[in-house]
């Protein structure tokens, strides 16, 4: 079984939210003071492989790092980020979303606004605020599903015929 997963961070680079995506639960969110080890354990409970974008290098040495948690040890994992790449599709989640038909709710948020947003909801008790955050932490992790659905359907470009070079 799968999880898909994505961190937000805050300015001084915590985890505010950890999203996961499983097909037989849903969507679930661990924030801020929810956020330790046996919370992520439970909401990674009979999973097998966990799916990021870009896991490898940010999520899952940050999850790391912070919850002394070492997925890649303990998991399969699936980084998309380097199969989009394989097949032509470069730039961020949302790029590769755009250029594939994936939509979301919160269109036009990038992961740069997920640390004003935290500090908003931390700073002023602003509620929209978290709510904007959690929606698209939710759009990150349900389209990472949907974008490896696009990538097992989407052959892998076959290589460019060897062409001939005739010098005269």
């Amino acid at each position: 079984m799968r999880a898909y997963l994505d961190i937000e961070t805050t300015y001084s680079g915590t985890i505010s939210v950890i999203g996961i995506y499983r097909h037989d639960r849903g969507t679930i969110q661990l924030i801020n003071g929810g956020i330790y080890d046996l919370t992520l354990y439970d909401a990674l409970e009979g999973i097998s492989t966990i799916v990021t974008f870009n896991g490898s290098s940010f999520d899952l040495p940050t999850i790391k790092r912070q919850l002394n948690i070492d997925l890649k040890a303990e998991f399969d994992h699936r980084d998309l980020l380097y199969e989009c790449r394989r097949r032509g599709l470069h730039g961020g989640l949302k790029g590769v979303e755009d250029r594939l038909g994936i939509t979301r709710a919160s269109a036009g948020l990038s992961g740069r606004d997920a640390p004003q947003l935290w500090a908003r909801y931390e700073q002023y008790g602003d509620h929209t605020a978290l709510q904007t955050l959690l929606t698209y932490n939710r759009d990150d992790v349900v389209n990472l599903a949907v974008l490896e659905a696009h990538l097992d359907a989407l052959p892998l470009p076959t290589a460019n015929p060897a062409r001939k070079v005739i010098i005269e």
